[in-house]
């Protein structure tokens, strides 16, 4: 069978598909979760531990300078309010996607069992 025919086999079944809509809503769903952390968890959190916005939070390793020569030097910091809410973004993802994985064998389960009791009665 030559390449061509494979890929076109490949790119007709249901899991190309599948896939290509399972990639469509995970970046989708991506923003949601951005927002969800950087709009919705964070403020609250920051304001209980003092005012604190997570993203502006760094490690100032050199601060910005104007050289002898008039340009302008940019800062060099660590960023790590930014990797806190990445962190926080990882977690809410991870633990979504365990839920909707843990609902699903649920199902399938209970799918499962129901044909085997069918079977079972014929």
């Amino acid at each position: 069978m030559g390449l061509i025919q494979e890929f076109k086999e490949f790119a007709v079944k249901g899991n190309a598909v599948d896939m290509a809509v399972g990639i469509i809503i995970g970046a989708a769903f991506n923003g949601v979760v951005q927002s969800l952390v950087n709009d919705v968890a964070m403020p609250p959190l920051g304001w209980i531990i003092g005012g604190v916005d997570f993203s502006d939070l760094k490690v100032v390793l050199s601060p910005a300078k104007t050289s002898e020569t008039g340009e302008t030097i940019a800062e060099v910091a660590i960023l790590y309010g930014k990797f806190v809410n990445t962190v926080i973004n990882f977690l809410v993802v991870a633990f979504t996607v365990f839920l909707v994985v843990k609902v699903m064998n649920r199902l399938i389960n209970a799918r499962e069992t129901l044909v085997a009791r069918v079977v079972r009665q014929d």
